[in-house]
């Protein structure tokens, strides 16, 4: 079995055709940055990034949130594609697409989370001004708005994970998960009103992922951990309260994604379940090689029960890094591997895998 599982990831990551899809488009946090936030300063806790062990797999640090690759990276790979530059990057190439996430970015504006008691410690990069980067970088791409819909027509757009952070900095900021849902709406909001402003200028591709379980991961498990509770763990040993809320965002966003298809039916809108597929991987883990003892520990942190410390991040002095990361599912308590990235791409992209609707994914491949 775990060789036939991975003779099926290696088949995914062989290159395809490239046929119809050339050109990438991406919004969204550090699930997807590929190096923006290097480029707009580094603070807090995202300053190791811009070294190693950060990109250590890959034998340098890029400015991604990982020891690696990314989903976005190996989605561009299937495709036939280079990897897809930051938006920032200067004096490179964007003839296949650009990247415009943000580690750390947020649907909201920093504004509308303070309204709401929430600090945004980042620079703003919200999805606004996102989808202004994205504009200003299309019209300076094709001479008319007819060479623009022509170009998007064989484009794809990945329009998150976006509203993660939103949330994050709202948990760890000491709100209760009952104040934190009042941000759900307008989180879901922003992202449907970025995909119709994406959809009206000639968007006909369009990924939009839901959030993952963030009860799983070893910063939730750090910091919100019932230890005097069994209760308050599925069997994954992840925190259901905080899993529950994630799925009341990824039900919402749905919701709100099945409007927009009714009104835009010339639009493959798909939605990318990062919730299950995230769950799938953790259940079936020892097939795909992770060492069942790490699973809710980060490879790379400070120690603890999970390796995390909000207060000592990877990278940071006195952290320590695993042999080998590949045999870890979490990098750094908040972000995966790039073993567990590659692992998430195929399952989400290939047919009939963890994105909806199927035939939405199937036309990505036509010739």
């Amino acid at each position: 079995m775990e060789v036939l599982l991975r003779l099926m990831v290696v088949f995914f990551l062989i290159k395809t055709n490239g046929c119809y899809i050339n050109h990438i488009y991406s919004l969204g946090d550090s699930i997807t940055d590929t190096g923006n936030l290097l480029r707009l300063g580094l603070g807090g806790s995202f300053t190791p990034i811009a070294s190693f062990p950060y990109g250590q797999t890959i034998h340098k640090p890029t400015g991604r949130c990982s020891d690696g690759l990314l989903m976005i990276d190996y989605l561009a790979e299937a495709l036939n594609l280079p990897l897809i530059k930051p938006y920032l990057e200067k004096d490179v190439s964007f003839e296949n697409g650009a990247n415009f996430a943000v580690a750390g970015a947020t649907a909201l504006e920093s504004w509308e989370l303070l309204q709401k008691g929430i600090l945004m410690p980042y620079p703003n990069a919200s999805l606004t001004v996102q989808l202004d980067w994205f504009m200003t970088h299309l019209n300076s791409t094709c001479s008319s708005k007819e060479a623009c819909e022509k170009r998007l027509e064989r484009s794809l757009i990945t329009l998150g994970e976006i509203g993660g952070n939103d949330y994050n900095y709202a948990f760890f900021q000491g709100k209760q998960i009952d104040e934190v849902k009042d941000l759900v709406p307008l989180v879901v909001q922003k992202i449907v009103d970025t995909a119709k402003e994406l959809i009206e200028v000639g968007v006909i591709h369009m990924v939009v992922p839901g959030n993952f379980p963030i009860g799983c991961m070893p910063s939730y498990l750090s910091a919100f951990g019932a230890t005097d509770s069994e209760d308050a763990y599925d069997e994954l040993k992840c925190l259901k309260s905080f899993n529950s809320f994630a799925m009341l965002h990824n039900e919402k966003l749905q919701a709100s994604l099945a409007e927009l298809r009714d009104a835009y039916p010339h639009v493959q809108i798909m939605y990318a379940d990062y919730f299950h597929a995230f769950q799938h991987l953790l259940a079936k883990a020892p097939l795909y090689g992770f060492e069942k003892d790490v699973l809710m520990k980060a490879c790379c942190g400070a120690g603890g029960e999970h390796n995390f410390d909000a207060t000592e991040m990877c990278g940071a002095p006195g952290t320590s890094t695993c042999e080998n990361p590949s045999n870890h599912i979490s990098w750094d308590g908040i972000h995966l591997t790039q073993e567990a990235y590659k692992i998430m791409a195929q399952s989400l992209f290939r047919p009939k895998g963890f994105t909806f609707p199927s035939y939405g994914v199937q036309e990505l491949w036509k010739c």
